[in-house]
């Protein structure tokens, strides 16, 4: 049935809502999630009727992070690295060219915490709890954590998040710059929903453009992110 899909994909006046669906297991992130969310992505992607993005998920959580029943079931290192350089759902996220909007509450941790940075900007409700457990099963955060934390909170605050795995709350998140808003639980939807309308009102080049400027400008000096500024701009 639709409704038990992993990952689902609707379209609201030119915003898609995608939202991921394990609500029982508190969104944890398996391999047939990763594959539907690569196919709704690249279907926002393609749709030249969507303008804007919203990443939610169903239940009483964003996303715990990954499933630790998968962990450990790949047949070999090798193929399970083969198969994530296959679909790569988090390049895929962070380079989409259209706004993308984390709607995040009650558990956002691991994997699910990282999907949110990836997004362009994340709102958060008040419930909202972010934190990285993966140092206490022996790993690293795998999907982007280690680099857009510090990015976006700075080195300190990161290796604080990765090392500890504590816990932070909405409020303090907002604080450290890695959220862009809390609001009640209640209107998280919402809030979200009136942010995406109006990116939709953007010229999708122009969105495209701004968001190269911003994303490949970070890893510039300032003197060659002015002259990508510069071109972009001109283009």
């Amino acid at each position: 049935m639709k409704n038990e899909a992993p990952v689902l994909l609707e379209k609201h006046d030119g915003v898609a809502v995608v939202s991921l669906n394990r609500p029982r297991l508190l969104n944890a992130y398996n391999m047939a999630m990763r594959d539907a969310l690569f196919e709704a992505l690249e279907a926002v992607r393609d749709d030249p009727e969507i303008r804007a993005m919203i990443l939610r998920g169903n239940g009483r959580a964003f996303c715990s992070g990954g499933d630790l029943n998968e962990f450990g079931s790949a047949p070999s290192v090798v193929v399970a690295r083969e198969a994530r350089w296959r679909r790569d759902v988090w390049g895929l996220l962070y380079n989409l060219p259209k706004p993308t909007i984390a709607a995040v509450h009650g558990i956002v941790a691991g994997g699910g915490f990282e999907m949110a940075l990836l997004c362009d900007l994340c709102i958060a409700a008040d419930d909202a709890r972010f934190f990285y457990p993966e140092t206490g099963v022996a790993m690293i955060p795998g999907v982007a954590g280690t680099q857009t934390t510090p990015r976006l909170a700075g080195w300190g605050r990161a290796l604080d998040l990765v090392l500890t795995g504590r816990e932070i709350s909405a409020a303090q998140a907002l604080e450290w710059g890695l959220i862009a808003e809390v609001v009640a639980a209640g209107r998280l939807r919402q809030s979200a929903m009136r942010l995406a309308q109006g990116m939709t009102r953007l010229m999708p080049d122009l969105v495209r453009r701004l968001k190269q400027a911003v994303n490949e400008g970070m890893d510039a000096s300032l003197d060659e992110g002015l002259r990508l500024e510069a071109r972009l701009g001109l283009a």
